[in-house]
């Protein structure tokens, strides 16, 4: 008789459904999963759902120890910061999510740029940590250069603000006393960003395809940062604006980074998303995050042909090798529905009406299911993930369902699209 294997994921976003989908494909996967808010698309695939604080390790614990689950996939990074790993292994449920301590290279970036300098991980930036705003306002008086700034926790992708993009030297200097606890600012980034993330069992590094993701709220990359307006991947896996080398180095600044926290014994164990600025002279670290990105897990998972459930267990049990993962050599475009003002002031309860169903695969995040009607909360949306041969395809595969859905939503079309990644690789060209 074949046993299920009780997996629980914890978190209520678009990524979550992702994990929640691609676990769904082994027949022999039941599903558990503690979300702040019902997610319609993780309670379809579900076998049960607490709806519940999933930053209270105490409640993720009992609900877990209740149903006799083996194994849980930690999406968000705030039940990472509050623990909720740490209860579940004493209560003998191995995770794919880092420890609180490892999960400090994300929720701790004064902690992440200190690791790197000890252990002299290549491309740090010029960094300064700041606990007082007085502190960084001198500091920035006394250069002529454009800086990030940056809150030392968790700020959801919201919370960083460049010289020279957001801020003049006069609106920085005010930004820095706005910011509680520790900032830290670090020189400016010139050059095209992309994603990196891995796989990893606290030793072992698998990596999965290059992703770009869209900060920038409108189209043509302007407005303000948003948790990420869509992504997309190319059938090589790569990006033309990424060389071999840079490559290379980017997964050598990865594994080295797991060497350090292994070294530190606090070994990481679950998902690590590296995220570079490919600068004039290769790649530079802008943040390392403790788990996948949100929009990209939804391009990545979409494509992964391996079984998601065994890698959970080769993850979880420090079993991983490169032979465990597959993805298809297709192109992947996900693009998320947003309401109406979203980011700064976005208006709930926008009743969605969705347009005929086409290829694209459909995500769900920030939106509750109303009797019959999708309705839209404060955050984003929902996600249609194309996918095809060509980025051309998957373009208008994810476009054609985006654009098809009734009410007060938007979202961004050029994500995706050839003029965007010509643009991209014209400014490589340019700063090289």
């Amino acid at each position: 008789m074949t046993t299920n294997t009780k997996i629980l994921v914890v978190g209520s976003g678009g990524r979550e459904h992702a994990i929640a989908k691609a676990l769904s494909k082994n027949p022999q996967t039941r599903i558990f999963a503690v979300m702040n808010r019902m997610n319609p698309g993780i309670a379809e695939l579900a076998f049960r759902v607490l709806v519940a604080p999933e930053t209270d390790p105490e409640v993720v614990r009992k609900f877990s120890v209740d149903n006799q689950v083996q194994f849980a996939c930690i999406g968000p990074e705030a039940p990472l910061e509050t623990g909720v790993v740490d209860v579940l292994i004493k209560a003998g449920i191995k995770c794919v999510g880092p420890s609180q301590k490892a999960a400090r290279i994300e929720t701790d970036k004064s902690f992440c740029r200190n690791l790197m300098k000890k252990y002299n991980i290549s491309g740090l930036p010029e960094y300064h940590v700041f606990s007082s705003g007085r502190d960084a306002e001198t500091f920035l008086k006394s250069s002529d250069k454009e800086y990030a700034i940056k809150p030392s926790g968790l700020t959801g992708g919201k919370g960083v603000r460049i010289m020279g993009e957001h801020l003049t030297r006069e609106e920085a200097c005010s930004y820095v006393h706005e910011l509680k606890g520790d900032l830290v600012i670090e020189e400016r980034l010139i050059g095209e960003e992309f994603t990196l993330q891995a796989f990893v069992d606290g030793s072992h590094l698998v990596p999965m395809p290059l992703v770009q993701d869209h900060k920038r709220a409108y189209e043509g990359d302007v407005g303000p940062n948003t948790g990420g307006m869509g992504s997309y991947t190319l059938p090589d896996h790569s990006f033309p604006f990424v060389t071999e080398q840079d490559y290379k180095k980017a997964l050598m600044i990865m594994k080295q980074t797991v060497a350090s926290l292994a070294s530190e014994g606090t070994p990481f164990v679950g998902v690590l998303y590296g995220q570079f600025m490919n600068t004039a002279h290769g790649p530079m670290v802008i943040e390392f995050n403790a788990r996948f990105g949100d929009p990209e897990a939804m391009n990545v998972l979409s494509l992964l042909t391996s079984d998601f459930t065994g890698l959970v267990k080769a993850i979880a049990e420090g079993t991983l090798g490169e032979e465990d993962v597959q993805f298809a050599n297709k192109a992947s475009v996900c693009k998320y529905l947003v309401p109406e003002g979203y980011p700064d002031n976005p208006v709930p309860g926008g009743v969605l009406i969705p347009g005929p169903a086409n290829e694209a695969l459909c995500y769900y995040a920030s939106v509750v299911r109303d009797e019959e009607h999708l309705v839209t909360q404060s955050s984003r949306t929902m996600a249609f993930v194309g996918i095809g041969d060509t980025l051309e395809e998957a373009e208008r595969i994810a476009e054609e369902a985006a654009s098809s859905v009734k009410g007060p939503v938007r979202h961004r079309r050029d994500i995706g699209t050839r003029s965007v990644l010509d643009k991209r690789i014209s400014h490589m060209k340019e700063i090289r």
